[in-house]
């Protein structure tokens, strides 16, 4: 028996503005997430891209072309019910970030990984107000207590929806610092994606490139880019 799948049912979608809040409707049918709580964002902006995918389906619903829905049903349905151990566990991410981590050898990769990540610890350094260390090798050391401290202040403070495009901003870079970087506009989101894969972009140019490594890479890439997008929507 085939899998049935939802077709669309709809002729027109919609923003709708509720008090400080913004829906989307289908033909005056208020769009819900998949744990049936009302689908409300905070910027008219937000709504527009939401009701655009909606209105962008034909014939059978494709929730893989609707990016923008899937964040914001993941902000309601998850985040605001784990706000403070989402939080916790991208601060976490401070305390061992990539660009703490160096190279011993060879010589030209230490050069470049200080060339191109020096300047993004810069500007934590102005920007957070964090100063933290970098190490040779990948055993772990531990950074201040005081600037963890400050980092995960910062991530708490952050809203629901915000907080869901962080998530993907930290966890796909595998830098707090490089997702603070994305999410405050310290340089454009492709850039900072490149700094996050600064080794392996490295390692293709000395050996080759994997076609399937790099069909991988995309695809986090473009993901990385749309929660850059989501996070400035917010």
């Amino acid at each position: 028996m085939s899998e049935w799948k939802a077709k669309r049912f709809w002729k027109e979608a919609r923003v709708v503005e509720d008090g400080a809040r913004f829906a989307v409707e289908l033909d005056g049918r208020r769009v819900k997430t998949p744990a049936k709580a009302a689908l409300e964002m905070p910027t008219r902006g937000m709504a527009q891209a939401v009701a655009a995918e909606w209105d962008a389906q034909e014939g059978v619903i494709d929730p893989r072309g609707m990016p923008f829905t899937r964040s914001a049903n993941a902000a309601i349905d998850k985040v605001a019910h784990q706000h403070g151990e989402v939080a916790d566990m991208l601060a976490g991410y401070g305390d061992a970030d990539l660009l703490c981590y160096r190279a011993e050898a060879p010589v030209e990769l230490v050069a470049h990984q200080a060339q191109e990540w020096d300047p993004a610890l810069g500007w934590a350094r102005d920007a957070l107000g964090v100063d933290l260390e970098v190490f040779k090798g990948v055993v772990h050391h531990p950074q201040s207590t005081s600037d963890i401290a400050g980092l995960t202040a910062r991530v708490h403070r952050m809203g629901n929806f915000h907080l869901a495009a962080f998530h993907d901003l930290v966890s796909l870079s595998g830098s707090l610092i490089l997702g603070f970087g994305a999410a405050l506009g310290w340089r454009g989101a492709d850039d900072i994606w490149k700094l996050s894969q600064l080794d392996e972009i490295w390692q293709a140019q000395q050996w080759g490139a994997d076609e399937e490594a790099q069909k991988m890479s995309e695809a986090k890439r473009q993901a990385f880019l749309h929660a850059k997008a989501f996070f400035d929507l917010s």
